[in-house]
């Protein structure tokens, strides 16, 4: 239940990002398309660079737990 729970808030909150996003394109621009464009491409790279993001820091987590136990990080 607490998973679909946070699929429902979360697609809910991109519903409201996006409805956001498409007002304040077409704010800018005046251009419908564009604003959708926008409103779309946005959280598409933002979750990309999310994702890096959170890749980046668990890899730096990992570093600092094994730095912590005197481990050396194993080298793929």
């Amino acid at each position: 239940m607490q998973r679909f729970r946070t699929l429902v808030k979360t697609s809910s909150y991109y519903a409201v990002h996006l409805v956001v996003a498409a007002g304040v394109a077409y704010a800018v621009t005046a251009d419908a398309v564009a604003a959708l464009t926008l409103s779309l491409l946005e959280p598409t790279v933002q979750m990309l660079f999310f994702f890096l993001h959170e890749k980046i820091w668990e890899k730096k987590t990992q570093g600092l737990v094994h730095a912590a136990h005197g481990l050396s990080l194993p080298t793929h």
